[in-house]
């Protein structure tokens, strides 16, 4: 049973850098049915220009017959803030002018899609989560969330994912939005404002998302003769065409800087410490040839996040390879899973 549902937050939502959003809207799709002690929940976060379908992008994950399944969880996908499926965004219409927000629409960060996130969580009565999962930009959102409120998640997976953005993510996005606004476009209160320059974003992205022997294998020229035309250059154009045809500048933009802006510890007393404050039973997941979140980054979160658990992912896809992976993610989720449900029989047991 799957269904598309509308939240409506009738109060000013306050954003971390204090700034206001008035009529905030966070859609959503919901599958299976919740259970009589509501301890069936799965949330998946979603990740940079992904939308709440999880059972369409997380194929083989998600799904009748997948781990996480309709038939035995109530699983759960929210729109992020900023994102055009179906949540407050930059192309949607600012209540105070009846114009659509384009540029002027606030900067929000992570903890601002969490706060979002979690308001829609107290409005379903939703009081614990059996799993949070998420990668990249949905794991920054699950790690946050689970430091921020440490009661709320019994098991949480994070998936070639950071404590913080790095330098050197920040500049790929950057990168990207310099793309972006070289076309002037950008500037023109259109909502398809900026497309060229987002389908040179695009294409700076898909670099940090996949892999030199990704690229050999699938864009090699089988003769020697070309000089031009090769498709590797195809490639390149027809991703950015295809998100063109999904997505927004404005969104992309802000999304983009949601992310640079990821740090749990802002605001506490250090990074490490602030991982210290998760409770929920964790395994971390990384890539190893990931060329955007590289591997040392999971292996710092399973190093500083309480009895976390930690597990490579093969992938000759890169950052790109969690979404491709299912198989080896069901098998190491899987386990995961039913080691931590037969510790927690064995506790029960020596406490009784």
């Amino acid at each position: 049973m799957s269904s598309n549902h509308i939240f409506n937050y009738h109060k000013l939502f306050k954003l971390e850098n204090g700034k206001k959003v008035r009529g905030l809207q966070i859609a959503y799709h919901t599958y299976g049915k919740l259970n009589a002690d509501k301890s069936n929940v799965i949330w998946a976060c979603h990740a940079l220009t992904a939308n709440a379908d999880v059972l369409d992008w997380w194929k083989g994950l998600f799904g009748e017959n997948s781990l996480f399944n309709p038939e035995e969880h109530f699983i759960i996908c929210a729109n992020v803030l900023g994102s055009h499926y179906g949540t407050t965004n930059p192309l949607s219409t600012n209540p105070v002018t009846g114009l659509p927000y384009y540029l002027s629409f606030p900067e929000f960060g992570i903890r601002d899609i969490v706060k979002a996130h979690q308001l829609l969580a107290d409005d379903l009565g939703i009081r614990k989560l059996k799993v949070l999962i998420g990668g990249s930009l949905g794991g920054q959102q699950a790690m946050e969330w689970a430091v921020s409120n440490p009661d709320f998640t019994e098991n949480l997976i994070l998936i070639a994912t950071n404590a913080f953005h790095s330098p050197w993510g920040i500049a790929f996005n950057e990168s990207q939005r310099l793309a972006i606004t070289t076309d002037r476009t950008f500037y023109a209160q259109s909502p398809n404002g900026g497309l060229k320059g987002l389908k040179a974003a695009r294409s700076i992205a898909l670099l940090s998302y996949r892999t030199y022997d990704a690229y050999v294998a699938t864009q090699v020229e089988s003769v020697n003769e070309k000089t031009d035309g090769f498709r590797a250059s195809s490639y390149q154009n027809y991703q950015g065409e295809k998100l063109c045809k999904r997505f927004n500048a404005y969104s992309y933009w802000y999304l983009t800087k949601a992310m640079d802006s990821h740090n749990v510890g802002r605001g506490r007393k250090s990074v490490a410490e602030a991982l210290q404050q998760i409770k929920a039973d964790t395994l971390v997941i990384g890539i190893p040839n990931d060329l955007l979140f590289p591997l040392c980054e999971q292996e710092y979160l399973a190093n500083h996040i309480p009895h976390a658990k930690f597990q490579k992912l093969l992938s000759a896809y890169g950052h790109d390879g969690f979404l491709i992976e299912t198989d080896e993610l069901t098998n190491i989720i899987g386990n995961f899973l039913k080691e931590n449900a037969k510790n927690k029989i064995v506790k029960l047991h020596k406490t009784a």
